[in-house]
């Protein structure tokens, strides 16, 4: 005999106007088999193909979507169906804390206009992982995809991964937008890339902007410009 089960009420997120202001936004969330997994429902369209799942953020890197969710520490998965996304957090996490978050991540998603895949924005910026990268490579596109796109994006900037030298250690980027010419775009490199690719790849020795001499580079005692960390 099947014992029987009770679902919990599914519930939704406090009311929230776009930044677009066209309607106001409500997601509800409904609770899943898994206790580690919950359904977020946006009322809008998630993926028309049907569904697809990311297992990690490496897989996430061409859905703006995924991104941001992976974003969110303590998300194991994230899944998308047609018109629901269900996020997958880890044993430590707590939904209390990653609940909110997803909340806002899919708000913000929904009202920046972005895709739910965007392969061809991640092409131009050349940190798609190609089926020859070795795991080097792979690991520095992910990281500047992941970490390092987003906040530079935040300053209405972005960087395009150019090469990686495996002899000398250096990686060629070029920084475009508000970045490109800009008087501190040198220690942007230095004290916030270059310090964030160095710790996570140890094969990285450098950071270099695509036809800047590496003389100028030479920055690693000024202070972290981004948001005017030290």
């Amino acid at each position: 005999t099947t014992a029987p089960t009770t679902t919990a009420p599914t519930t939704t997120a406090p009311t929230t106007t776009t930044r677009r202001g066209a309607r106001t936004m409500f997601i509800q969330t409904q609770t899943t088999p898994n206790p580690m997994s919950l359904m977020f429902q946006p009322g809008r369209e998630v993926y028309a193909e049907g569904s697809k799942n990311f297992s990690n953020a490496r897989e996430a890197m061409a859905s703006p979507l995924a991104k941001r969710l992976f974003a969110i520490e303590g998300v194991t998965n994230v899944f998308f169906g047609i018109d629901f996304v269900t996020v997958t957090k880890g044993e430590d996490a707590e939904w209390e804390t990653v609940k909110p978050q997803t909340f806002e991540a899919i708000m913000n998603f929904y009202a920046s206009g972005e895709t739910v895949m965007d392969e061809e924005k991640l092409a131009a910026s050349g940190t798609a992982i190609a089926e020859d990268d070795d795991e080097i490579v792979a690991m520095i596109k992910e990281l500047l995809e992941t970490r390092i796109r987003p906040a530079v994006a935040e300053d209405g900037g972005d960087i395009v991964f150019k090469a990686f030298d495996p002899e000398s250690g250096l990686v060629t980027v070029q920084l475009q937008g508000s970045c490109d010419g800009c008087p501190s775009s040198s220690v942007t490199l230095k004290s916030g890339i270059e310090n964030m690719l160095m710790h996570y790849v140890p094969e990285v020795k450098g950071v270099v902007q695509a036809g800047q001499d590496d003389g100028e580079m030479d920055l690693l005692d000024l202070a972290d410009l981004h948001r005017g960390r030290k």
